[in-house]
């Protein structure tokens, strides 16, 4: 018979996750209070046949604690044994991995313990992942994520579902306390480990659970922990709205390829504050970004630039991204370590004409050609960036190629007088990613071509040239 303790799990289950009845579910077990209830309370269902699934268990011994990290393991691997369930035990370095990454000891043991429970649960076919997060272990989180600053994203804590790799994590102990776990384990007459190190409040979570929210509550007369688990479900409630809007919204907002997103700054613009934030948090993790580095101030940074009127600023931000306003658009990038070529004004290379000259990552290649009328219609419609056509005659050799350099001046095809290069590349309203690419070929006394973007009016062929000189860039092999 079901205890109400496991009742009300069960119910939890059913209102707040995808669990369905027949699927494989792998449980995180530590060998504490919370994940032996929560081991003992599957187990109870399935039992009754709430549950059809196979449950399969999984510990990771941290090996910090010497012969106490033994004793966990050891503990979980004989209540499964007594259970008749199947246990998958690793053991993983965690002070290495946390000094190799520069982690803390709590973020390393977290990140390992997820790579290793989803490679678990895809090598054992299941679909669900429990671990034993309940109501209180929820109000550290709200109050820790207060501390350390955030928005209703934040608050919304921790979520009885959460998808990553195709596998569901589903906490179903959230709708019960600390309190209510001990309650359960002992009319069972259940034993677990303690982890002295739970104790420490030299951890800021432990600081949180024994000085900062015992404080609190003795200042109150409700249930801090209940309090923080309505304020939770309301942030969640919330922040659902604000996803579904940026996902109706995301289609025709965002231009995304693998080292840039580019937002329609109107678009952007029209949406709500919240909106507006989901938005730069979707761009920004969709790049890399850690969550946990993107702070209120980031954002308000990014909403600011946004709303400025001047293209070409620029703003920097966690985990090598970097926001532009660019015209009529918002892009986020990632900053460049270094150009494939290394850029130097003072850098120029002599072109082999006819021939083909490296000039670093570029082939440039050079053709003479006899004028051709069909020849040349023939151009025009096969035209592409990568290639162009001069009248020889116009040209003064040599020929060199070069990078851009201040005080560069020429006169754009289409033009009758000459320009500074930098300032018809903002009135073309140039891209800065096409900007840092962009190659000046030269003669003895002109610029002629700005590749990719427009050749000199000076070096134009008319309508009865002699000869053509066929210029063609592209990427070097080498």
């Amino acid at each position: 018979m079901l205890l109400e303790f496991e009742k009300k799990v069960a119910g939890f289950i059913k209102t707040n996750t995808s669990f369905g009845s027949a699927d494989n579910v792998l449980l995180a077990v530590s060998g504490g209070a919370d994940s032996t209830a929560l081991l003992h309370t599957l187990c109870a269902l399935k039992a009754e046949n709430i549950l059809g699934g196979d449950i399969l268990c999984a510990h990771f011994n941290h090996q910090l604690r010497g012969s106490e990290s033994d004793g966990d393991e050891a503990f979980v691997i004989a209540q499964a044994d007594k259970l008749k369930l199947a246990v998958t035990t690793r053991r993983l370095d965690v002070r290495g991995f946390a000094g190799e990454n520069k982690l803390s000891i709590e973020t390393a043991a977290r990140k390992l313990r997820m790579e290793s429970l989803l490679d678990i649960a895809k090598a054992n076919n299941c679909k669900q992942i429990a671990t034993a997060h309940h109501k209180d272990d929820n109000a550290e989180t709200v109050i820790q994520r207060l501390v350390r600053g955030t928005g209703f994203r934040g608050l919304a804590g921790i979520w009885p579902m959460r998808t990553f790799d195709d596998i569901h994590f589903i906490r179903p102990l959230l709708c019960v306390t600390r309190d209510e776990i001990i309650d359960y384990l002992n009319k069972r007459g259940l034993e677990w480990r303690i982890d002295r190190t739970n104790d420490d409040c030299c951890f800021r979570r432990n600081f949180i659970r024994h000085r900062l929210l015992p404080a609190l509550q003795r200042q109150c007369d409700c249930s801090i922990a209940e309090q923080l688990s309505e304020l939770s479900l309301s942030a969640q409630k919330f922040y659902s709205l604000v996803c579904s809007s940026t996902e109706e919204i995301w289609p025709e907002l965002a231009d995304c390829s693998t080292d840039n997103i580019t937002l329609d700054l109107e678009k952007f613009l029209a949406q709500p504050p919240a909106v507006k934030v989901e938005i730069i948090r979707r761009s920004l993790t969709n790049l890399g970004s850690g969550e946990k580095d993107l702070t209120y101030e980031h954002y308000e940074n990014v909403l600011q630039l946004a709303q400025q009127k001047t293209s070409g600023r620029k703003l920097e931000l966690p985990g090598g991204l970097m926001a532009r306003r660019e015209y009529g658009n918002l892009i986020f990038t990632r900053r460049q370590k270094g150009l494939a070529v290394k850029k130097s004004a003072e850098k120029i290379v002599e072109l082999q004409v006819p021939g083909q000259t490296r000039f670093g990552s570029f082939l440039i290649e050079a053709t003479i050609l006899e004028a051709d009328k069909r020849r040349f219609e023939k151009f025009k419609q096969d035209k592409s960036d990568f290639v162009e056509w001069f009248d020889l005659d116009k040209v003064k050799l040599p020929l060199v190629v070069r990078f851009r350099k201040d005080g560069d001046r020429f006169i754009p095809l289409g033009l009758a007088s000459d320009k500074k290069v930098g300032k018809f590349l903002t009135d073309e309203k140039v891209p800065e990613e096409i900007r840092r690419k962009i190659l000046i070929i030269a003669d003895a006394e002109k610029i002629i071509w700005l590749w990719p973007i427009r050749i000199s009016e000076q070096a134009k062929v008319t309508e009865e040239p002699r000869r053509i000189l066929q210029l063609k860039i592209g990427q070097s092999s080498v």
